[in-house]
């Protein structure tokens, strides 16, 4: 049995009546009955009986009829989602993300992911950054998006396409707390909360490489008790004069008296998205890749040269 017998079949059963039946098909009225002839000849049985003044269904027609209609429409519902998910409007992408993408980043992709690809899933998984390298690497994710520069496992590709801005806090009475920005380099002598590679290895890379960018070396590092990504209880250390922060973490700071100030010159922050083209194959990967290499992104932040808006200064 053919589809396309299927089909002429089922246009005859609901027109009774093989001249609309053809008509609604856009074939001729011979080829239609041709095919329900081919049929009936497959079957071993009348679909139809007929006369010069009406059609009308055998019983074995009518019992083909009910089936009929639900495989041509599991048929449509099938051909409907393998082009979706061929347009990239279908299907799951996969997304690994360090924590300091969590609060603002990821969710604003998504949603640009959202407006361009209404029908396809997003499962976001927050990873520790060697666990994130490694599961990009071997497709346990389609796409990372971690904060920092890393190294490029075998076969990933990485583009550095946004950032966001460097800032400090600092005590209400620290003697910087009045200016309007802070030169790393002002603050070399006072002590550092800085945050531990055990806790959050991808945000403690990040602030090294600032340090680094900057040419500054804190001579007093102190390791953060707090837990928290932001380090909102920072203060509780009576020792630590300043800590670092991104605009993302700085929401956890609104119920706390840390000043909190740009450095001076800006500094950026770098985000970089990861992916390994020869795993992640599929037309929604491919999708999200472009978004997030085009999307908009939110106040406040800059794109990047991976960013394939991004217009040097």
């Amino acid at each position: 049995m053919e589809l396309r017998q299927l089909e002429a079949f089922a246009a005859v059963a609901a027109e009774l009546h093989f001249g609309r039946a053809a008509e609604k098909l856009f074939i001729g009225q011979p080829t239609l009955s041709d095919l329900i002839r081919r049929l009936e000849r497959e079957l071993g049985t009348p679909l139809f009986t007929r006369t010069t003044r009406r059609v009308a269904l055998t019983s074995a027609g009518a019992e083909l009829q009910t089936r009929a209609k639900a495989i041509l429409e599991e048929v449509a519902a099938a051909t409907a989602a393998v082009k979706r998910v061929a347009g990239g409007d279908g299907g799951t992408v996969r997304v690994g993300i360090s924590p300091p993408v969590a609060p603002v980043l990821a969710p604003h992709l998504c949603a640009a992911f959202g407006q361009e690809a209404p029908g396809a899933d997003v499962v976001l998984e927050r990873m520790w950054l060697p666990v994130l390298t490694s599961a990009v690497a071997d497709g346990t994710v389609d796409v990372a998006i971690t904060c920092g520069i890393i190294p490029e496992p075998a076969g990933v590709v990485g583009e550095v396409f946004a950032a966001e801005p460097l800032l400090v806090g600092l005590r209400p009475e620290h003697r910087l707390a009045d200016q309007d920005g802070i030169q790393l380099a002002d603050l070399a002598d006072d002590v550092f909360g800085r945050t531990r590679d055990s806790l959050f290895p991808a945000w403690a890379l990040c602030q090294r490489q600032a340090l680094e960018t900057a040419g500054v070396q804190p001579r007093t590092p102190v390791d953060l008790e707090d837990t928290d990504l932001a380090a909102s209880r920072w203060h509780e250390q009576p020792e630590i004069d300043w800590i670092m922060l991104i605009g993302s973490l700085t929401a956890a700071h609104a119920t706390t008296t840390t000043v909190i100030k740009p450095v001076e010159p800006l500094l950026p922050v770098p985000f970089t998205l990861h992916w390994n083209p020869d795993l992640a194959q599929t037309t929604a990967v491919a999708r999200f890749v472009h978004t997030v290499l085009t999307a908009d992104l939110p106040p406040g932040w800059l794109t990047q040269p991976g960013h394939l808006r991004h217009h040097p200064a």
